[in-house]
């Protein structure tokens, strides 16, 4: 089953770490991509471009609606994803605990849908 690993943290997080704390988490990063890149079950994984790039849109009696920024005010900001492919919820949560962004932002785990289901 594949798994969308949303991370979401508050984008002045990296903005108001020291360059020791940068090279730290650089190094974590590099780690866990090490270690997902190897273990077979990353299937894609991406960043995406800050909060003030968002445009969201709605469409609402045949018009259409854009809003610059994101859907929902919130302290967190979606920051990038990783696709897996686990036997299941609990391999895909044993992943998501191990993304640096868990220690201070949080993981949403989303089973794709998949044709029958």
């Amino acid at each position: 089953m594949k798994y969308l690993l949303l991370m979401y943290a508050d984008e002045a997080i990296g903005a108001n770490m020291s360059q020791e704390d940068m090279q730290a988490a650089a190094k974590t990063w590099a780690d866990f991509r090490k270690e997902i890149n190897s273990s077979g079950v990353l299937v894609s994984s991406n960043g995406v471009a800050p909060e003030s790039s968002v445009t969201t849109i709605r469409v609402r009696d045949e018009k259409t609606l854009l809003t610059d920024g994101p859907f929902a005010e919130t302290h967190e900001q979606l920051g990038g994803y990783f696709l897996v492919e686990c036997e299941n919820l609990d391999e895909a949560i044993r992943w998501a605990e191990k993304i640096p962004t868990a220690k201070y932002g949080s993981i949403e785990i989303r089973p794709l849908w998949s044709p029958g289901t």
